[in-house]
């Protein structure tokens, strides 16, 4: 079995830490981005088999980065996991209508997301 390349993008830093720790621990390949525009830069030099982006973020928020992605006819079928502490449904709205493949609400559980990831991967 080949390892699952993860990339996260999210403004905080604890939040980076916590799913780099989560997902090291399980298996994956983690790299990290800070905001869209270094995600997209990130996805530019490298093959990912899954993406976890915050949304509200400097420089270019998660809708933003997920509308970029999706743009690219390379990316159309990459699964892109929406991690926030948004709970309005406008917003899931919008992260589905940008291409989201699914939302998770912070804090995370761990197992539930390397449940999650492992499910939208396979």
């Amino acid at each position: 079995m080949t390892t699952l390349r993860v990339l996260t993008v999210d403004d905080s830093r604890t939040i980076l830490a916590m799913l780099h720790h989560t997902l090291s621990n399980a298996g994956f390949e983690v790299l990290q981005a800070e905001d869209g525009k270094q995600g997209l830069d990130m996805l530019k030099n490298g093959e990912f088999d899954v993406i976890i982006t915050d949304i509200n973020m400097p420089v270019m928020d998660g809708i933003e980065f997920i509308r970029h992605v999706r743009a690219t006819g390379q990316h159309q079928s990459l699964p892109i996991l929406i991690l926030t502490t948004e709970t309005s449904r406008d917003k899931r709205d919008r992260g589905k209508a940008a291409g989201g493949t699914g939302w998770i609400v912070k804090p995370f559980d761990p197992e539930k997301l390397i449940s999650v990831i492992h499910r939208v991967v396979h």
